[in-house]
C-alpha cells in the first residue's frame, strides 16, 4: 500500500508533525504539538485511525488531547492516542504546566490510551510500524520505523547533523548515543529520517558525517 507523507509544522517551537495516509483514505498522525484544530482540518477527507507519540514534550504531545476529541467527534469513533513508553507519563502529565511557564497556549496534559514497548510491531495503513526505544533526550522515547516505506520518524533522537538535547535532569547524552547507534545506525543507509524539527536526513549521511559520531 503506497503512503503518503506530509510535515505539517506546529507551535511557535517549529515542531514537525507528520501525516501519514495510504490510497483507501486512512491516517495517523505523528506528534500533534499543538494547533489542533489547524491540523484536523489538514485531515478532513480522511479517517485517521490513530494518534502516535514519539515522547512526552509539550510540543509534541500537547496537542493530542484537543486533537483526539475533535476526531472522536468528526468519526463517531475512538481515535486511540498510543504513546511512548510510560517512562515519559511525568510529561506527558505536565504539558500544561509547562506550556504556562514558556507563555504557550492551547496545549494540554495527556494520558495515552496505551503506551508503547520497545519492540512493538503497529499494523497500520497496511504496513507494520517498528517501535524502537531511544531514550536519552526523555526517559520513555521512541521511534517508529516503517521498512516498507523506508522511513522513520525520529522525533527528537536525530537530527541532520546533530542529536537530541540531553541537558536536562533526566536526559542522557551517552544513552542516546549508544542507542541511535544499536537502533538506528542498523538500518539502511537509505532509509530516510523525519526528525521532529528540521530538515529530513538520510540513516547513511547520519552514521558517516553526524558530528556527535565523529570520535
Amino acid at each position: 500500500m503506497k503512503l503518503t507523507l506530509r510535515k505539517v509544522t506546529v507551535t511557535p517551537i517549529r515542531q514537525n508533525c507528520t501525516i501519514l495516509s495510504d490510497e483507501l483514505g486512512r491516517a495517523i498522525i505523528v506528534d500533534p504539538g499543538g494547533e489542533s484544530a489547524r491540523l484536523a482540518q489538514e485531515v478532513v477527507g480522511l479517517h485517521v485511525e490513530a494518534i502516535l507519540l514519539t515522547h512526552g514534550h509539550l510540543d509534541h504531545a500537547g496537542g493530542a488531547a484537543d486533537l483526539k476529541a475533535l476526531l472522536t467527534a468528526r468519526q463517531g469513533r475512538d481515535v486511540p492516542v498510543i504513546g511512548p513508553l510510560r517512562e515519559d507519563l511525568f510529561l506527558l502529565e505536565r504539558i500544561e504546566q509547562q506550556a504556562a511557564a514558556f507563555g504557550l497556549n492551547g496545549m494540554k496534559s495527556v494520558t495515552p490510551d496505551r503506551f508503547s514497548k520497545d519492540g512493538d510491531v503497529l499494523s497500520f495503513l497496511g504496513h507494520e510500524i517498528e517501535v524502537a526505544h531511544v531514550p536519552g533526550h526523555t526517559p520513555g522515547h521512541v521511534v517508529f520505523i516503517l521498512r516498507q516505506a523506508g522511513v522513520v520518524i525520529a522525533g527528537d533522537t536525530l537530527f541532520r547533523g546533530t542529536v537530541g538535547r540531553t541537558d536536562f535532569p533526566y536526559g542522557n547524552e551517552r544513552q542516546l548515543l549508544e542507542r541511535i547507534r544499536s537502533k538506528l545506525f542498523t538500518l539502511p543507509d537509505d532509509m530516510i529520517v523525519l526528525p521532529g524539527h528540521g530538515l529530513p536526513t538520510t540513516i547513511g549521511e547520519e552514521r558517516q558525517n553526524n558530528p556527535a559520531f565523529q570520535h
